[in-house]
């Protein structure tokens, strides 16, 4: 071999192996997450902190309410009975407790269980939809699509990164801090118990059910990542076109749409009301990121949560399961796949500022 040969073989250039595409999609999921941190972690985090921070100041305050009340005094419920606050003996009071007394005392810990853990899923709702309007609306006005889309990445791949952060990995955050919420929540109440003598796995971690509810938050997401597809589409459809204020026009077009529905009694025609746009049309584009179905609604308001059992059951996962036999999920779902689609083709041009 040459001097001239070797210096060809130098110079040839070396194939690199190309990433798969699952890993490539998983490295933009990556991207998601680390530009947006503030809102996909700590968001949710600083939301259940918030909500245990004021679990622990109405405890404080209970004692200090308690405290300037002499150590004979009582207070005397409706039916009678009387009970004493200061030194107050949780173990003797178990004691005397029922088999309903317990049953209510389950229901309640379920109850104030769902309360505390609900703070990272309002900071949820509010992150996705600003997350979605932003997605493809921030990328045109820092010019940074341009350097994006001189990296071998599909438009579809990067748009559907962005639909899986908003419908998967958010809800997938959000809940985890929900859970680690509830538990930090039930260990302070714990604590309490044990300072007035009572037994927290009798009192607490045994009537209520933890493991349960957490396990059913954790399957009840791939529901609402269908439900959520009509407003993640339609906020990044206005994400991707508007030249400039998507909040506006993300808001704006379906609400003048209901007024002018609303005013020109068009809903008469097919023999709807006018609510029924309202509900199935403008809502589902602008609030279904809100972790809660239109048929959660309707099982709550007809839930007595007095009755032992009835939050484990509202949330249960045959019960959440059952939104997929909705016709609203589906073609709410459709409709938010079609405008993703349009998203992910008009990205292919729309790269001004």
């Amino acid at each position: 071999m040459n001097a001239t040969t070797a210096t060809a073989l130098d110079a040839a250039p070396v194939a690199r192996p190309q990433p798969h595409p699952t890993r490539r999609f998983a490295l933009l999921l990556r991207r998601e997450f680390w530009e947006h941190k503030g809102g996909f972690l700590w968001a949710p985090v600083i939301a259940g902190a918030i909500s245990l921070l004021l679990t622990a100041v109405f405890i404080v305050i209970a004692y200090v309410a308690a405290s300037r009340l002499s150590g004979d005094e009582a207070i005397v419920l409706d039916d009678g009975t009387s009970m004493s606050i200061n030194g107050l003996d949780l173990g003797a009071l178990t004691s005397q407790m029922s088999a309903e007394d317990m049953q209510q005392l389950a229901a309640g810990i379920d109850m104030t269980m769902l309360m505390s853990s609900s703070w990272p899923f309002i900071a949820l709702g509010f992150v996705v939809f600003f997350y979605c309007l932003g997605a493809l609306y921030d990328e045109r006005k820092d010019r940074s699509v341009l350097f994006w889309k001189s990296l071998p990445l599909s438009d579809s791949a990067t748009v559907l990164s962005k639909v899986a952060s908003a419908t998967l990995v958010a809800p997938l955050i959000a809940t985890l801090a929900a859970i680690g919420t509830m538990f930090a929540f039930l260990l302070m109440i714990s604590i309490v118990v044990m300072f007035h003598g009572g037994d927290p796995l009798q009192l607490i971690w045994g009537p209520g059910s933890p493991l349960r509810l957490s396990a059913q938050l954790l399957a009840a997401i791939p529901v609402y990542a269908l439900w959520a597809l009509p407003t993640v589409g339609w906020l990044m459809l206005c994400s991707v076109w508007a030249r400039s204020k998507p909040f506006l026009w993300a808001l704006m077009v379906p609400v003048l749409a209901g007024v002018f529905v609303s005013m020109a009694g068009l809903m008469r025609l097919a023999a709807l009301e006018t609510s029924w746009f309202w509900t199935n049309i403008v809502a589902r584009m602008l609030l279904s990121v809100v972790p809660i179905t239109g048929a959660d609604l309707a099982r709550m308001g007809r839930t007595d949560f007095d009755t032992p059992g009835a939050v484990v059951e509202l949330f249960s996962v045959a019960a959440m399961y059952a939104n997929l036999a909705t016709p609203q999920l589906w073609i709410g779902a459709v409709a938010g796949v079609l405008m993703i689609y349009v998203a992910i083709r008009l990205r292919r041009w729309r790269d001004d500022g």
